[in-house]
């Protein structure tokens, strides 16, 4: 083994279906360079278990550049790996020492339905977009944006919400299977906004509402969310979903 490889255990989660039994299993995973990212180690283990017709393990992946929220599983405990603002994609063998073992697991919240191995069903992410997390009217294209003056104070934390990717790292951190970190990213992101603001009292109900009715839990300040985000999203803006919220409950009182 050259001083570039390791050799790793892997203990991973395998279920074939919602309805059926989960169960860790142990596989060798010999040879791996450090200059792989975390996927391309489970790509080299896959192929493995290919060869010796061992059905290979599934798990989610789409742009593997950080940026899409496709990937995600739990390593060691914790959403996407022990390092900070890091995707699953991201997280490069280099951390890890030779002889580990790492285990494996899908995130594990109600509403995120199993569906196999480490992938489930993030939807419910999707359905709490769809309930308002959007802006109705036509507010042009990127220019006629740019022409609608923005303090830069407002501008620079709309972008910091803005950078949320939808992972769901946040509710499989939390105790609580909270969604109030990502809710509170997409709501500052619009409600900083002016083009956002003629429907921030409509859109922070209807996406909080949804977010009760899909059983995600509510945020008791455990800060595992803001930990855990790969996109540093602070609990900032769970406070201003929250101040967004009491004021479209005043108004419509």
């Amino acid at each position: 083994m050259s001083a570039s490889t390791i050799n790793l255990t892997l203990k991973v989660w395998r279920q074939n279906r919602t309805d059926k039994k989960g169960r860790f299993e142990t596989y060798p995973a010999n040879n791996i360079s450090t200059d792989m990212s975390f996927l391309e180690m489970l790509d080299v283990v896959n192929e493995e278990l290919t060869q010796k017709n061992i059905e290979p393990i599934a798990f989610d992946h789409d742009c593997r550049e950080g940026i899409c929220g496709m990937c995600g599983a739990v390593v060691n405990g914790r959403p996407h790996g022990q390092e900070a603002e890091t995707t699953l994609c991201q997280l490069h063998m280099r951390h890890f020492s030779d002889g580990d073992t790492i285990v494996i697991e899908p995130w594990r919240a109600r509403a995120f339905k199993q569906v196999k191995d480490l992938v489930v069903d993030r939807s419910a992410l999707d359905r709490i977009i769809q309930a308002g997390g959007y802006i109705s009217v036509n507010a042009g294209g990127a220019p006629d944006a740019n022409t609608t003056p923005i303090p830069k104070d407002a501008a620079d934390a709309a972008f910091n919400a803005a950078a949320c990717i939808g992972c769901g790292a946040c509710v499989a951190a939390c105790p609580n299977a909270s969604a109030m970190l990502f809710i509170g990213a997409k709501v500052s992101h619009l409600a900083l906004l002016p083009q956002g603001r003629p429907e921030a009292a409509r859109r922070v109900r209807a996406m909080v509402r949804k977010m009760d009715e899909l059983g995600f839990g509510n945020c008791s300040n455990e800060t595992e969310c803001e930990v855990e985000c790969p996109k540093g999203i602070s609990i900032r803006e769970i406070a201003r979903l929250n101040r967004e919220f009491m004021k479209a409950e005043l108004k419509s009182a």
